[in-house]
C-alpha cells in the first residue's frame, strides 16, 4: 500500500521529522556525554533511570517520555537549553503573528462618563 521503508504517522508513531529530530537529539546527549568522560552508567544513576533507557534516549526513541529525556539533559548540565526552545523571544512566526494581530487603536477603559452619569477621574 505505502512506499517501502515510509511509516505514516500515526497517534504512536510521530512524522519522520520528529524522528529525525529525536535522533539528532539523542546522539547530541550520547556526544555530551562523551565529552563529559561519563559512562552511560554513571549519567543513568544521575538522572535516575536505567542504562537501558539512556541507550533508548541516546539512540533518539520516541517512545521515552520528555521528564526523561529532560532528567539526564539535566545529569549533563544542559537542561537550560531545554528551557528556552518555545521561548516567545525564538518563536518568529508566532511574534509576527501576534503583532500582525494587534488592534489599530487602544482605548482606555476609563475613559468617558460611567453607566450611572458621573464621569471618572
Amino acid at each position: 500500500m505505502g512506499h517501502e521503508g515510509y511509516n505514516m504517522p500515526t497517534p504512536t508513531t510521530p512524522p519522520s521529522k520528529v524522528r529525525r529530530a529525536l535522533r539528532t537529539l539523542g546522539n547530541d546527549i550520547r556526544d555530551a556525554r562523551k565529552r563529559r568522560a561519563l559512562s552511560m552508567e554513571t549519567v543513568a544513576n544521575r538522572a535516575f533511570t536505567s542504562r537501558k533507557t539512556l541507550q533508548r534516549i541516546e539512540e533518539g526513541d520516541y517512545g521515552v517520555s520528555i521528564g526523561l529525556y529532560a532528567t539526564v539533559l539535566n545529569a549533563l548540565g544542559l537542561l537550560d537549553g531545554l528551557a528556552v526552545l518555545a521561548d516567545p523571544a525564538n518563536d518568529d512566526i508566532g511574534m509576527g503573528l501576534a503583532n500582525a494581530n494587534l488592534p489599530k487603536r487602544v482605548r482606555s477603559k476609563n475613559c468617558g462618563p460611567k453607566k450611572d452619569g458621573n464621569e471618572t477621574k
